[in-house]
């Protein structure tokens, strides 16, 4: 391999840690949830609930169309219409101020404009670090699959921060650390700040996407060969793949692990705003206290994210030396068990050990299905075969959420005081216990980690 290829392929992993950290930023929902809730009080939990499940739907949809169109026209000019798409459906997310006086329509322009416009655009982009990564490293393929995808994890431990500064104004503190002071802008100008941020990063970062030569490999490493006829053949079509029992047993388990890290990715922030208040005695809960709540709920968000991308990179490494099956055994069980336990972590370091254990599985698994999907079913037709396998993210992004909203047992309507325009109101949050929707997907997690128990690979095929 040249000096001039290597250096190639690891500006192509620089483009896509870029692309993939500003698209990791739609995990930061719950930080808009309660502001929302306040603008628009009609609002019901399931209402405000909706445009987090409908952005990831949307998102895993255009992960097909973006997957088939990359396969096609390469990475690059997918990747920069997807960074468009996203900035422009955040700025317009803006205007949902406009309908104050009409809350119904406020939440279709919000999901029209951050759910859709939005998804569609973090998925045209969000597959093509993907499917350009594992062609340039089919040598680390686990581990570049964490890799391309680890960014997507750790946007939101950056911009929860951001979004949370912004809306209440104060200080952007990573890690308690206060880094500088922003204005409070409120959470539609929020909406416009981060479209910005957005559009340019991602259309930066795609600029650097570009697919290997045709045949490339790299200097000194061959393809392994089948063992004893039982692996996949060099490359499947969609059609071919879904003709396979694997891909539906493996949808099923993406399906459950992704129910249940994107129900505590998508609502980390009330969750633990439930926990804590639940404890305060004082009744309207003080400014001071519940704006502290606010900025650990926040806070909660962006741990998690650390989880989420430190999981990526760390299973997709393991399941090169263990094997992909070992290693999602052991995901969907550690995983499972947290869900169990989580409704009894009620301390903020308790909380964060699960929820981190959570989100550190769900990292995992988003490393080691494009690197499975690669190694039963080959590179050639990877963007839209992992597009299809893809869907289960985003069935897992409507179900994970929904069930949180639906199975949550409200308990009472708890008054706090904020500060808006210079004055002291009060709002008041809706208490409630998520146990049920914990314990449905935590056991759905166990389900899973016995169906990969019995996955098989495609046995080998004579073209």
């Amino acid at each position: 391999m040249s000096e001039q290829t290597t250096q190639n392929r690891w500006i192509v992993v620089i483009g896509a840690l870029i692309v993939q950290v500003s698209l990791g930023a739609v995990y930061i929902w719950s930080v808009f949830q309660t502001p929302l809730k306040a603008a628009f009080p009609t609002w019901t939990e399931t209402q405000v609930t909706y445009p987090s499940q409908i952005v990831l739907a949307a998102f895993a949809l255009a992960v097909i169309i973006g997957g088939r169109i990359q396969d096609k026209l390469g990475p690059r000019i997918v990747g920069i219409a997807g960074g468009i798409i996203l900035g422009i459906g955040l700025i317009l997310a803006k205007f949902t101020q406009n309908f104050t006086s009409s809350p119904d329509m406020a939440l279709y322009w919000l999901t029209f404009t951050f759910s859709i416009l939005g998804g569609l655009g973090i998925g045209f982009a969000y597959v093509c670090p993907i499917a350009t990564c594992v062609k340039w490293f089919p040598d680390k393929r686990g581990l570049i699959t964490g890799l391309a995808v680890a960014g997507f994890g750790a946007g939101a431990f950056f911009f929860a921060p951001l979004a949370k500064a912004l809306i209440l104004g104060g200080p952007y503190e990573i890690m308690t650390v206060k880094l500088f002071t922003l204005p409070q802008i409120g959470v539609f100008n929020t909406f416009l700040t981060l479209g910005v941020i957005f559009l340019v990063a991602v259309v930066l970062g795609s600029s650097l996407l570009k697919n290997p030569p045709a045949g490339y490999k790299p200097a000194g490493w061959n393809p392994p060969q089948p063992v004893g006829g039982t692996g996949s053949r060099v490359d499947y079509s969609p059609t071919e793949m879904l003709a396979t029992p694997a891909f539906w047993l493996l949808w099923i388990t993406y399906f459950a692990g992704c129910a249940a890290g994107l129900q505590v990715i998508m609502k980390a922030s009330p969750i633990w705003q439930s926990f804590s208040i639940s404890a305060v005695s004082a009744r309207p809960v003080p400014e001071e206290i519940f704006n502290g709540i606010v900025s650990k709920g926040a806070m909660a968000v962006s741990l998690i994210a650390i989880f989420n991308a430190v999981g990526r990179i760390f299973w997709g490494k393991v399941s090169d030396n263990i094997g992909r099956k070992s290693t999602l055994i052991v995901m969907f069980l550690l995983c499972g068990i947290a869900m169990l336990l989580l409704n009894s972590f009620r301390t903020y370091p308790l909380y964060i050990l699960g929820t981190g254990v959570v989100g550190l599985c769900f990292g995992g698994y988003l490393a080691l299905y494009p690197a499975v999907i690669t190694d039963y079913y080959g590179t050639k037709n990877v963007g839209i075969n992992y597009g299809l396998m893809f869907t289960a993210y985003g069935a897992g992004g409507l179900a994970g959420p929904y069930l949180a909203a639906k199975l949550m047992t409200a308990a009472e309507k708890v008054p706090y005081l904020i500060t808006e325009k210079g004055q002291q109101i009060t709002k008041e949050f809706a208490l409630g216990s998520y146990s049920t929707a914990f314990i449905v997907c935590g056991i759905a997690c166990l389900i899973a980690g016995a169906i990969i128990l019995v996955v098989q690979p495609p046995k080998a095929e004579k073209n």
